[in-house]
């Protein structure tokens, strides 16, 4: 098994693809609800947030307020990378645990959903595969502002704040151009997810697992042979 890193823009059309995806059958893990799932309450990330950035950060019923921890960590590289440090180990746990589980259902690639897969580089390392939801900045303007009813200004400020995905595309394995009609991105989709399954990318670990589980169970063999006394 492989793993597919997806990303997109805001107004891209990245939710649609995902759907399509999804549709036919492909396993999805959606980065960003892992994130927010680590730092519940109970959970290791939850406790040092609390212990780092005080009680100031919890909701009344526990939870953390993203908000007021969005704002502690505004422009401030420091206490941004501080946070890192404690969510982003929890999260490569939780997205391994998930990735192992379609492992063993078979799956010969997963799809994970990351906004910031090429502004952060941390997960790039281990995606075989990245993939852009792109589509030309007019079209992401217009649909940004009629799907936030958003005017002009506060459209191209909310667009600005991202890495453009002209960039984006050019780091990028393979790009699906959502700019013109749904059907034709669809198709695209439908493309791609065929040249993945076709892929034999996912055999060498899965080759590799079994030469494991057979080195184990001869191990098991012998050492029961060993132990055991003959009849």
């Amino acid at each position: 098994m492989f793993l597919v890193g997806l990303t997109g823009g805001i107004a891209s059309g990245k939710s649609s693809v995902i759907q399509v995806f999804q549709q036919l059958g492909c396993a999805v893990i959606d980065v960003d609800v892992i994130a927010r799932h680590v730092v519940q309450p109970g959970y290791p990330a939850h406790r040092r947030i609390v212990e780092v950035f005080g009680t100031e950060v919890l909701l009344e019923n526990g939870d953390i307020n993203r908000k007021v921890l969005g704002d502690l960590i505004f422009n401030q590289p420091d206490r941004r990378h501080l946070l890192n440090t404690i969510t982003h180990p929890e999260i490569r746990k939780e997205m391994m645990k998930e990735t192992f589980k379609y492992f063993l259902r078979g799956y010969r690639y997963v799809i994970l959903d990351i906004p910031l897969l090429f502004e952060t580089k941390k997960l790039l390392k281990y995606m075989k595969h990245t993939v852009v939801v792109y589509c030309d900045r007019d079209t992401q303007l217009a649909r940004l502002m009629q799907r936030n009813n958003l005017n002009r200004e506060d459209a191209e400020a909310r667009i600005e704040a991202q890495l453009p995905l002209k960039d984006k595309a050019r780091m990028a394995r393979h790009v699906l151009d959502n700019s013109g009609e749904w059907s034709i991105t669809r198709r695209q989709v439908v493309l791609l997810h065929a040249e993945l399954e076709r892929s034999l990318e996912y055999l060498p670990l899965r080759l590799g697992v079994l030469t494991g589980l057979v080195g184990l169970a001869s191990l098991l063999y012998l050492l029961t042979r060993y132990f055991l006394p003959s009849p």
